[in-house]
């Protein structure tokens, strides 16, 4: 059972991140595109001899918050990737990825404050699903995607695994004919179409790229007015995700391990 005193669940609590990082971040790209109700981002079948890739999203709907919201750095950097320098420094999270999931976290803080998701559950949800965008020796990019689309198995109804015919018409995994999970979160198609967000104001919901995939789970982890500092909004959220107690058990050990190692970079 989770309870309220646990490292996770009062992650950000106790990160010891200045009251300026979170000033600074209320304009920053990951917050982008929540103010208000986070535009979804609308796909599109990939282009003639290119990696699969989601369409723009609809001119005048992100587009001119871009400009007006990105965030500028003065000498000391982004406060964000420091912190997140020094947590890679002792766990096997890429910093990049940490950026991603604190992001996420800060954003619902703004759009969705009841929820209180943390960057810990996040990053152990990232975990197993990719390995922070690492999967099949990959690297995360500093543009927040693998170096190459990481996507999953067919879902074709094969033992010990679930059968879910094309939803996309291969838009996304490149495969007519049964859906494949996509990303470094690992959506199944039908599922990103539903909640997919800009989370880094580029224009795109691209279920590749982690700061986009990171803000859609975040999104889809609170929805049905969930609070994530409560045993039961917490499992709620990650069984939504993945409908296996064991698979819960060990987000939750990685999170609180993530969550301890971000206290001590204080």
């Amino acid at each position: 059972m989770i309870k309220n005193t646990s490292p996770m669940s009062a992650a950000f609590e106790r990160l010891g991140i200045a009251v300026a990082l979170l000033a600074a971040m209320v304009t920053g790209v990951g917050l982008i595109s929540v103010f208000g109700e986070p535009p979804k981002a609308p796909v599109a079948g990939p282009p003639p001899d290119q990696e699969l890739e989601p369409a723009p999203v609809a001119p005048g709907s992100v587009a001119p918050l871009v400009e007006e919201f990105l965030p500028q750095h003065g000498p000391g950097g982004d406060p964000v990737r420091q912190w997140a320098d020094q947590v890679a420094a002792v766990v096997d999270i890429p910093a990049r990825a940490i950026v991603s999931y604190v992001n996420a976290d800060l954003a619902m803080r703004e759009h969705q404050p009841g929820c209180k998701i943390s960057w810990a559950t996040l990053a152990g949800i990232g975990r197993i699903e990719s390995d922070h965008g690492r999967y099949g020796r990959r690297l995360l990019r500093e543009d927040a995607r693998p170096s190459a689309p990481i996507i999953g198995v067919p879902l074709n109804g094969a033992p010990g695994i679930r059968l879910i015919p094309d939803t996309d018409g291969g838009a996304l995994d490149g495969d007519p004919v049964h859906d494949r999970a996509v990303g470094p979160m690992q959506f199944i198609p039908s599922t990103w179409r539903k909640w997919a967000t800009d989370g880094n104001g580029d224009g795109l919901g691209d279920p590749q790229n982690l700061d986009d995939a990171a803000m859609t789970a975040a999104r889809y982890l609170c929805t049905g007015s969930r609070d994530l500092t409560t045993g039961t909004g917490w499992w709620s959220g990650v069984l939504s995700y993945n409908n296996s107690v064991e698979y819960g058990q060990k987000v939750f050990a990685l999170a609180e391990s993530y969550a301890e190692a971000g206290n001590r970079r204080r």
